[in-house]
This record gives C-alpha cells, structure tokens and sequence, in this order.
C-alpha cells in the first residue's frame, strides 16, 4: 500500500477511535508498513497504539488504537485476532502451497497475517471476518487438509532455522554488512544497494555508508533475510568481527 493511503487510514482509524470511545483495528501490517505508523504515531502524542499479530512471534501486525479509559493488557486479542490450524492427511504442503490456496478462495493478503508450516500442519492468523470461509478448505494443492480453530493461547511458534555467520569489517556500514551476511564483494554489495535491492530493518535504503547496529535486519531481494546479533573484538588489522544469521 502507498504510504499516503496506510497513513491516511490510520488517521482515521485513529480518530474514530478518539470519537467512539471503541477500539479500533487496522488490517494486517507488513513490517515495513508498521514502520511507518509507528513513525506517524510519534506525532500524535494522545494516540494511544499497540500492535499484535496473534503472538509475539508474528511478522505481521495488526495496529490496534485504544481509548484512553483501555489498557493495554486488558485486550482480549481473540476478539481481534483468529487463528486456524491446517493438517495435512498426506504429505507436508510449503508456505506458498497455504498462501496460494488462501489467494485463490478470494482473500485479500491484507486479511492474512503470519502462515507458520511446521511438519503437515499450518497455523494462519486472520481477521475476524474470513474465519469462517477458511474454515471450509479442504484442499491445499494437491493435498487434502483438515481444518479447525485454534485458540490463540495454545499457539507456540516454529523453531526458526538460520545459518550462523561471522565476517570482519573496517566499519559496520550497510555495503559491508549486506557483503559479509550474503557472501558478496563489498563492490556488489554496494551495486545491489543501489540497485534498490537492500532493505534496512524492512525499509528500502539505497545508502551505502548508512550504519548497521546490532540487532538490525537486513533483505536482500533474491537472497533472503539476515540478522546483525552481535560484535565483538578486533583484528590484527583493526577490523571489527560482526555476528549473523540468515534465516533458512
């Protein structure tokens, strides 16, 4: 979505909010789009705003305004949140499997939030409204799946695999660590930025010299997703070590 569009809807999301008196709840939120709000929401001092994707695991989000009387931990999120388990008869359908079959029955992505695939189940997060159409699929691909409701609070999130990587930089700036975390020369890194290829912590920067912190996430279109987890000591040379993951 534009960002004029998402920022235009949580204004109005925002002050219907403040009119009603009710909580009031976005769709689901790309990382990058969250950034974005939570940016905006810095400029309204009485918005008062949380966000929830099912668990705390979850990529996607949903921005959730309170009322000034509502705090925060008296949300009931399986009021705003569902959540349905999908199991495999036979065989292990992927996350594009899940995605494609929930495409295909009419549902916007923005209905959707995180599709978590362990083994031949999926658990999928949604908005109130869809539950009961994805209720009734019975077929994923080729393969058939039983499906049921799942209440949030039994839900625990798949182990995340990563590749474990360690690299040294003379200064932890984005062209460096993009090369280090991808395995590329600090010269392709540096074209791929350019290129509009990077992502910072989800946000398109085609900055070469902007810096990396610890803890930073870090795309690359094509390549996948990476995390900076730490530094630590120096080179002979004077480099710094730099700590990773790529997640698999």
């Amino acid at each position: 979505m534009e960002e004029h569009e998402l920022l235009r809807r949580a204004e109005d999301l925002c002050a219907r909010c403040e009119r009603s008196g009710v909580l009031c709840a976005s769709h689901f939120l790309t990382p990058a789009e969250r950034l974005q709000i939570e940016r905006w929401a810095k400029t309204r001092p009485n918005c008062r705003l949380v966000f929830s994707g099912g668990h705390p695991d979850c990529e996607r989000t949903l921005a959730l305004f309170l009322p000034d009387y509502m705090e925060p931990e008296w949300l009931d999120l399986n009021e705003q949140i569902k959540a349905l388990e999908l199991t495999a008869a036979f065989g292990s359908p992927g996350h594009r499997d899940y995605l494609g079959a929930l495409l295909g029955m009419g549902i916007g992505r923005e209905w959707l939030g995180d599709i978590w695939v362990r083994e031949n189940t999926a658990v999928i997060f949604c908005l109130p409204g869809v539950e009961r159409h994805l209720l009734s699929i019975d077929k994923v691909g080729r393969w058939t799946v039983r499906t049921r409701s799942l209440p949030l609070e039994e839900i625990t999130a798949p182990e995340r695999r990563v590749k474990e990587k360690s690299f040294s930089v003379q200064s932890l700036r984005l062209d460096a660590a993009v090369g280090g975390l991808f395995d590329l020369s600090r010269t392709e890194a540096a074209r791929q930025i350019a290129a509009g290829n990077v992502s910072l912590n989800y946000e398109l920067s085609d900055k070469a010299d902007r810096p990396v912190r610890e803890g930073d996430i870090l795309s690359l279109r094509g390549r996948g997703k990476g995390k900076i987890t730490g530094t630590g000591g120096t080179s002979r040379k004077g480099r710094l070590f730099v700590y990773g993951e790529i997640y698999l």
